[in-house]
């Protein structure tokens, strides 16, 4: 296989970050974007090559990606820019990763699976902190627990979130909570449970969430009965017990335009020194009808982690650790793909 590949959306807060480590690291991506004055300066900057394509052109795309190998898609909000992208891929029989954490794009690819299978590509969404480690220690938990039902992950973080994943989240709020049960995502109220987890460091209050690991964990364990919670200060509870019921206003234009708003006056993301010693602790915890059993992860701040893992599957699949059709984190390469990754460490409970 070649070794050129693109990444998509570099000028994006996480984008720039995966494609700076990446020229430290030796790699040369092709960065790429929807227009020329959003990409140029950074690839200048870098010495890397550059291409502009918009996501609405299915012709720029195809010229795009004609001598890709595969392609980092770091633009987000996915719901918009994955199936175009997907679709591409699939024309042009590159493999496609991502870095969404939305589950209706990890079921948009899950759907193409076969299609990606006859094109001999790996569709790979989720690459970066949602889903990398609650999925590999999904799977971890599974392996410990052939026999389990019901699986529930979970996260705290210690650093703010970008805007771009500020932007996904209120572009969804309206929508509510989603789990897996039976083997089907079942959507519930927002903030639909809470519960005491120890994450690591003693028991703090969490809450029910519809991370991507409702949609992934189950195409990588087959436990049909997934929750996903991740820690929250009352304050942030009380605001999800309030979209229930104002959600569908919450949904409507002038108040995504407010609060879209205040989103873009914050900052772009965590700080250099926030990704630097801020640190991101994993739980799971895989029930049968007669035991538990528990796992956590300790890494390190959830866009530090994010670029490393992105990095280390994108380098995977250059080296030719591919395999066709749809595949999340854990079946692409493994439970301990999490544990490659720098100040990673994994204990069972």
């Amino acid at each position: 296989m070649n070794g050129i590949w693109l990444l998509y959306g570099a000028n994006g807060y996480t984008g720039e970050l995966i494609a700076r480590e990446a020229v430290r690291r030796g790699m040369r991506p092709i960065l790429a974007g929807r227009t020329a004055s959003s990409i140029a300066p950074l690839a200048n900057e870098l010495g890397l090559d550059h291409r502009v394509m918009a996501l609405d052109d299915a012709l720029a795309i195809d010229r795009a990606l004609g001598d890709v190998a595969a392609v980092l898609n770091c633009a987000g909000p996915f719901s918009r820019t994955a199936r175009p992208m997907v679709e591409a891929c699939l024309r042009g029989r590159v493999h496609y990763l991502d870095i969404t954490g939305e589950v209706d794009v990890f079921e948009a690819c899950a759907a193409h699976g076969g299609d990606a299978r006859v094109a001999g590509i790996m569709l790979l969404p989720g690459v970066g902190f949602d889903v990398v480690p609650t999925d590999c220690l999904g799977a971890h938990l599974k392996a410990r627990l052939p026999s389990a039902t019901h699986l529930a992950l979970g996260f705290q973080i210690e650093s703010r979130v970008s805007r771009g994943t500020a932007t996904t989240a209120i572009e969804n709020i309206h929508r509510g909570g989603l789990v897996r049960k039976g083997g089907a995502l079942t959507r519930v109220p927002p903030g639909y449970k809470t519960r005491q987890i120890d994450f690591g460091r003693g028991p703090v209050s969490a809450v029910t969430i519809p991370w991507g690991d409702v949609a992934t964990a189950f195409h990588s364990t087959g436990i049909p009965n997934v929750e996903v919670y991740m820690a929250a200060p009352a304050e942030t509870q009380a605001m999800l017990r309030f979209a229930r019921v104002a959600g569908g206003l919450l949904g409507t234009k002038p108040f995504q335009m407010l609060l879209k708003a205040a989103i873009a006056r914050a900052p772009r993301g965590p700080s250099a020194e926030q990704r630097a010693t801020a640190r991101s602790l994993i739980w799971g915890e895989a029930k049968d009808a007669e035991r538990t059993v528990v796992s956590r992860l300790d890494a390190p701040e959830s866009y530090a982690l994010t670029v490393l893992t992105a990095l280390g599957a994108i380098s995977k699949v250059l080296h030719g650790a591919a395999r066709s059709g749809y595949q999340t984190p854990s079946l692409a390469f493994g439970a301990d793909f999490i544990l490659e990754m720098d100040g990673v460490t994994r204990t069972d409970g």
